[in-house]
């Protein structure tokens, strides 16, 4: 993580060297691969990515299958459909599996991509769990509804202000209503002065309500029935994400406090994934892939550094997942403070930058930057005796520079998001030697600030590009087109 005062860079995209097809037919990156019972027909992989596409109870729709059929289009050797909601209840247009009413949607996506691809690109389903999140409330709002008024409040504003002001609790509110924010700081605790500046938000370790408390009870059934789903909707195996602000990932946490067997050192952090894993295991089959994606650095204060990931990535492997997929950062704990009546958004902050870094970035720019998370991880797992595949993301977008990852050992699959999204086709392009003809991504995360507002996530390479004259999909401003246009072979 840059520390603070570091200057900023604005740093050009890598020097493309393209291969022509023999070569491209001679490396790694598109030789076969294993994952558990599959195998890939190439080592390129596209992580999950959340579209907002689906309708607002979660169901797939043409829009779905079309920004899917796309990246199928390009036949990379995995591709990981968005993260998609283990529990049965609403949560905007976010694909869902808490139910079986969803399976035969998903499988008409699995039977789509396998269509564009031509059956050489394998499909995983990424599945999670999230804890609740409110947007930040009007100030005046927070005082007069949400705060629990205790004698702490009632015993800080008699000393501060006086007995008339602490006379009963609406004297209470009203005047921490009218207190600035450097006041405030003084009399509520951090939690509450969060819960006003930023928006509540539930963690893992607020034992005092039921439904988080019992989360290690309910969780491994719940993630071990959306595997079964994903795989009578024909997935060829599951991401169980472990990642970022998430549910799972907050129990791997160092910020993960729990008292009750599930928090505080690192194998009671450890104990609810593996026990997920375990479950999902179960359920699902030794003919089904499972494995996950996880943090090789939390990057916020306090939280889980790399030697916990090693840590982590040893574990899952000896518990048999099939693959490790390491990202890094967009945690709520450093987000951006989001205006009223927005809620916090886990990629605005420094964890969030490194998660998806940009070409304005420190001197150590955004190419690459994740990759020795990645390499660490796979070297003690290959030390503990497991060739459990590890999968590297973070700013890879250009052949020789994923090639030389994966023939020095760093990992053995290379993930491209925001190049992929750039260009659908680029895997495919490179594949047969036309690599010149390749759409590159800038990497100023224009897409990512679309997801920031949940609005439907393109690209700024081609989204208002009409020229093809096709009758596309659009936004629902009606300005940008939803897919990249077709290549023209």
């Amino acid at each position: 993580m840059s520390e603070p005062g570091t200057p900023i860079v604005k740093h050009a995209l890598p020097a493309a060297q393209w291969p022509d097809a023999a070569t491209a037919a001679r490396s790694r990156l598109f030789s076969s691969a294993r994952i558990g019972p599959l195998t890939t027909t190439s080592r390129s992989w596209v992580p999950a990515m959340v579209p907002w596409r689906a309708t607002d109870d979660g169901f797939v729709t043409p829009d779905v299958l079309s920004w899917y059929g796309r990246y199928a289009d390009g036949a990379p050797g995995v591709l990981v459909v968005e993260a998609t909601g283990i529990r049965d209840v609403p949560s905007g247009p976010l694909l869902r599996i808490g139910h079986d009413r969803f399976v035969p949607g998903l499988h008409e996506l699995t039977n789509h991509v396998r269509e564009r691809s031509g059956g050489r690109t394998r499909l995983f389903l990424q599945i999670l769990d999230f804890l609740s999140i409110r947007r930040r409330p009007e100030k005046e709002k927070f005082f007069a509804r949400f705060l629990a008024v205790t004698p702490r409040h009632r015993d800080a504003v008699r000393e501060r202000f006086g007995a008339a002001a602490a006379a009963d609790d609406a004297n209470v509110r009203t005047t921490l209503a009218g207190c600035d924010d450097d006041v405030l700081r003084t009399l509520l605790t951090p939690r509450e002065f969060r819960d006003y500046a930023y928006g509540a938000r539930e963690e893992v370790s607020d034992l005092h309500l039921p439904h988080v408390r019992e989360l290690p009870q309910v969780l491994p059934g719940l993630f071990a029935d959306a595997a079964a789903r994903a795989r009578d909707a024909g997935f060829d195996g599951v991401e169980l994400h472990f990642a970022h602000a998430y549910t799972m990932a907050s129990f791997l946490s160092r910020t993960n406090v729990r008292d009750d067997g599930y928090g505080g050192s690192l194998a009671a952090r450890q104990r609810l994934p593996l026990e997920v894993i375990a479950a999902v295991q179960r359920r699902a089959g030794a003919d089904f892939a499972i494995g996950a994606r996880f943090l090789g650095d939390e990057v916020i204060a306090g939280g889980s550094p790399l030697a916990d990931a090693v840590a982590h990535g040893v574990a899952f492997a000896r518990a048999g997942l099939h693959f490790l997929s390491i990202s890094k950062g967009g945690k709520f704990d450093d987000a951006k403070q989001p205006n009223v009546g927005e809620a916090a958004y886990p990629y605005t902050g420094p964890s969030g930058h490194e998660c998806m870094p940009t070409v304005r970035s420190d001197a150590r720019g955004p190419f690459g930057r994740n990759v020795e998370l990645a390499a660490a991880i796979r070297r003690a797992v290959r030390d503990a005796g497991h060739d459990t595949p590890v999968v590297a993301a973070g700013g890879l977008c250009e052949f020789t520079q994923m090639e030389a990852i994966l023939q020095r050992g760093d990992a053995d699959f290379v993930a491209a998001a925001r190049q992929s999204l750039a260009d659908p086709d680029w895997w495919e392009k490179v594949r047969l030697g036309r690599g010149d003809e390749v759409r590159r991504c800038l990497f100023t995360n224009y897409c990512e600030g679309l997801d920031q507002k949940h609005k439907q996530v393109t690209c700024q390479l081609w989204d208002r590009d009409f020229r093809d004259g096709a009758a596309v999909a659009r936004s629902h401003d009606g300005k940008r087109r939803l897919d990249a246009p077709r290549w023209q072979r």
